[in-house]
């Protein structure tokens, strides 16, 4: 595969920022959206939103960005098999950039069939996504060969661009929608998409070069002597098993965190405390708060690392910590839970919301990007997008999951929802750490441990 020659910038190759501006923008995009989703949807105020019930609004909530994380394990296998990752990408975009313009259009634009064209929209998101969100991060991995000391590095700064949207998207956003109305909301998360879609058209040959144009499934079978598919092999075999296993706790990290969109967001609208002074801070900027500590947090864990040398964490030990601090966020949310003392009608300190993404965020950056660089490591070339797919269908089912918990806080209430995440989050931890030496076996020194020299296979590159 020739890959492209345009030189680097900060010792990476400068393909990487052009898929980090990509991806900011798309990024922003989404969160752009999905900041004010639920708001939108639970205004009962006239020529506002769509008036419906917080239990409705979450579970449509959930539906929403399950689908969003399910479809790429679809767009991942036709990107490896039929179009490539670069045609997936731009067609994502296109499909991406219309259902945003969409949801932007005036109710007395497309009264009485507001509800339906809101559900076209989101159509048209969740299918452009699904051919789009596999195949930017699987190119990430295709900009260094197999073994390359710099892949977890540069996924670090990849995934500082994807919260660079996310910041300015809460903001942006939400201070549109406040000023002008929902609407103005969505637009802006229509013009980010199409700003994400003009910097991949644009640039994408002069710092790329070949990279994603031709489908991972014909370049794998080139390499093979006989050009044709060949059986995985055990050592293939064994990788997958981890990328499977890891899925699994992903479902319960994720399940946690999405509340932020959810459960958490109406609780900073309905039941916290906003006032600074005269000012009452929009519910929406409470979404900028995981962005903002990832890009502080960030180069300050990734640096940890590096100090740290042979001492440093494997993925499986990572993800451990992922979920202690996933927990940590939690007990937050259960100090709120407590200083209202069952009265729904007090207002707690946002300093509990606060300190709950902050030790959210801090269990992403020990979760996210590794998990993202440890695909490209694992996943045969041939179903490079396909696992990246995989990885994101564990996100979906974990946000069908945020949902349906989120909406059941009418029942259950709030205090119990966030003990039992906490406490979940405390077990998948330790299964975790139980666990950690047998994944990293199957690994079979992807993560730069020892190889046996007895296994029956000699390892392939896992995304060369």
């Amino acid at each position: 595969m020739s890959h492209n020659s345009s030189g680097t910038l900060l010792g990476h190759p400068k393909g990487l920022f052009l898929l980090f501006g990509t991806e900011l923008w798309e990024r922003f995009s989404y969160y752009a959206m999905r900041a004010i989703l639920v708001l939108y949807l639970t205004d009962k105020t006239i020529n506002g939103g769509l008036g419906w019930t917080t239990e409705e609004a979450l579970n449509l909530y959930g539906i929403y960005t399950g689908l969003v994380y399910f479809t790429p394990l679809i767009g991942g296998w036709i990107a490896d098999n039929i179009l490539g990752q670069r045609r997936s990408i731009i067609i994502g975009g296109v499909l991406m950039a219309i259902g945003q313009f969409t949801l932007a259009l005036p109710h007395s634009v497309v009264d009485p069939h507001a509800v339906t064209a809101f559900y076209v929209g989101l159509a048209f998101l969740i299918v452009g996504n699904g051919l789009f969100k596999p195949n930017i991060s699987t190119m990430v991995g295709d900009l260094y060969p197999a073994g390359d000391h710099r892949r977890d590095g540069a996924f670090t700064i990849f995934y500082m661009g994807i919260n660079i949207g996310s910041l300015l998207a809460g903001v942006i956003a939400g201070t549109a929608s406040a000023v002008y109305g929902w609407k103005a909301g969505f637009l802006c998360a229509g013009v980010g998409m199409l700003m994400s879609l003009l910097t991949q058209l644009f640039f994408a040959q002069r710092y790329l070069g070949d990279i994603g144009k031709v489908p991972a499934a014909v370049r794998d079978a080139a390499n093979n002597a006989s050009g044709k598919k060949e059986p995985l092999t055990k050592i293939e075999r064994d990788r997958l098993k981890v990328i499977l296993v890891m899925c699994t706790f992903v479902i319960v990290f994720w399940a946690g965190f999405e509340q932020a969109g959810g459960l958490m967001n109406i609780y900073s609208q309905e039941y916290t405390n906003r006032m600074i002074g005269n000012f009452e801070v929009p519910a929406a900027w409470f979404q900028s708060l995981n962005p903002f500590f990832i890009i502080l947090c960030a180069p300050l864990l990734a640096a940890l690392w590096v100090k740290m040398g042979k001492s440093e964490p494997n993925s499986p030990v990572k993800f451990a910590l992922a979920m202690f601090s996933l927990a940590l966020g939690f007990a937050c949310m259960i100090g709120a839970a407590l200083e209202q003392n069952g009265d729904m009608t007090v207002k707690t300190s946002m300093m509990w919301l606060v300190g709950a993404y902050f030790f959210h965020t801090i269990g992403e950056l020990c979760l996210s990007p590794i998990g993202l660089s440890m695909v490209t490591k694992l996943a045969p070339l041939r179903l490079a997008s396909l696992m990246m797919g995989a990885w994101f269908g564990a996100n979906a089912i974990a946000n069908y999951i945020a949902g349906v918990v989120g909406a059941s806080i009418g029942q259950a209430g709030p205090l119990a929802i966030f003990s039992g995440i906490a406490i979940t989050a405390v077990i998948a931890g330790v299964l975790l750490l139980l666990f950690s030496n047998k994944l990293i076996s199957w690994m079979h020194g992807a993560e730069g441990d020892a190889y046996n020299e007895n296994d029956e296979t000699k390892p392939q590159p896992a995304n060369a």
